[in-house]
């Protein structure tokens, strides 16, 4: 740090580390703050994270992530990012390890509910964004765009931020005039906010608005197995180190490699739009094996338990943290009130079509529902905050099951939605 003319310049990596310490200190506190038994919980960091970035940053027309009070100051775009970027692998990985002793058990007994489920609610957050489209011909487009094609590329960005979804985001980029890309990280940043909240309450409202017996929820939900027998077999086997880091290195590395492999989606081959799964599947998907089968041979790759529980919550916190700070500068510097209405109905069409079509068609048993639908909707806050309120990590399996189908889903329908409305 330094002072400059009696101003603080925000310029290296401590300082950095004391925004994001600071986020974390009042968004736990405020997270702490019920009313009427909802509170925010992890997503209270958000938020902070989200007034400290209106408040204190501003986003350059250089892309450059600057303190306010000082447009020479150090550049945080990056730093933020990696922050994020790590907070993401340590919360997913994290998921997929608790998740990945069950996971296959329950995925083989819910296949078609999860497959159904995922592309349910893609569709009902689509069919939203073309309602939108309407809407927008209809009463205009916003004081800031002119042309429907510009109109469209805000809508798919609106889209892949009330979905939390990053891929779809990508893909919305890739597929749109280069002219307007800007557009759709306007939309996303707009519609992320509430994207993250809405999601985040719906989970801890609905358990109370139906009234639910957890406990008896808890016992719908739980596969049973032999823990004791499990322990046994864990205690024979050759331990790399006695906390599982090794093992869980291991699984974030070969995760982020097969989240790179990129699969050409139209005839430009690599160089147009390609899926993959990004890190967040492909850590997702290898720590959901690695749990699983827990061993190679005679060495244990199963994380313990102490080690999850902590790196699932630092990651969840420090992701939103990364993600909320960038966020709340965009969000002042592009704000339309329109355009945030229609980033709220792209968040809760899909929320309410996805929980009832689980409950009344699927039959889905409540926390197998609520999972599903953080899966569905590509919510990573919104399953931390499940899992304190369900009591148990064992939603994360209906939440794995769901998310990979949703990712493929959302990244084509927002493809699908550029392409139609050229």
């Amino acid at each position: 740090m330094e002072l400059l003319g009696g101003v603080l310049v925000l310029k290296n990596l401590p300082t950095i580390l004391l925004v994001v310490f600071g986020v974390l200190l009042f968004g736990y506190l405020l997270g702490r703050i019920t009313i009427k038994g909802v509170s925010l919980g992890d997503a209270g960091v958000f938020v902070v994270a989200l007034v400290c970035g209106a408040l204190l940053f501003t986003m350059t027309e250089a892309g450059e992530l600057v303190f306010a009070l000082s447009p020479k100051a150090f550049d945080f775009s990056n730093t933020l990012t990696l922050v994020e970027q790590l907070g993401l692998i340590l919360f997913v990985t994290s998921v997929g390890f608790i998740a990945g002793p069950k996971f296959f058990g329950n995925f083989k007994r819910n296949f078609t509910s999860y497959v159904l489920l995922g592309v349910i609610i893609i569709l009902a957050g689509g069919l939203s964004a073309v309602g939108c489209i309407y809407m927008g011909d209809g009463i205009g487009y916003g004081s800031s765009i002119e042309t429907r094609e510009g109109f469209v590329a805000m809508i798919v960005g609106l889209l892949s931020g009330s979905l939390t979804s990053t891929p779809a985001f990508s893909a919305a980029k890739a597929t749109v005039d280069p002219s307007l890309q800007g557009l759709v990280s306007v939309g996303h940043g707009i519609a992320y906010i509430f994207g993250v909240i809405g999601v985040v309450l719906f989970v801890q409202l609905i358990p109370k608005l139906t009234k639910a017996d957890m406990d008896k929820e808890r016992q719908l939900l739980v596969i049973k197995e032999d823990e004791s027998k499990a322990k046994k077999v864990i205690s024979k086997l050759f331990e790399i180190d006695h906390m599982g880091i090794a093992a869980f290195s291991c699984a974030a590395i070969i995760g982020a490699l097969i989240g790179a492999i990129k699969i050409p989606l139209s005839s430009e081959g690599l160089s147009g739009t390609c899926f993959s799964l990004t890190t967040t599947g492909g850590c997702l998907l290898t720590s959901l094996v690695m749990g699983h089968f827990s061993r190679i041979g005679k060495v244990n790759i199963m994380p313990s338990q102490s080690t999850l529980k902590l790196f699932r919550e630092l990651g969840l916190v420090l992701f939103l943290a990364g993600a909320g700070i960038p966020g709340g500068a965009e969000f002042v510097e592009n704000f339309d009130g329109m355009y945030f209405v229609y980033g709220v109905i792209m968040t809760i069409v899909p929320l309410f079509i996805g929980f009832l079509f689980a409950k009344y068609v699927l039959k889905l048993s409540l926390l197998n529902n609520l999972g599903s639908i953080t899966g569905g909707m590509t919510s990573t806050p919104a399953l931390g905050t499940l899992i304190g309120t369900a009591g148990t990590e064992d939603v994360a399996a209906a939440h794995a099951a769901t998310y990979p189908i949703a990712l493929i889903a959302v990244v084509l329908v927002s493809q699908f939605l550029i392409i139609l409305f050229k």
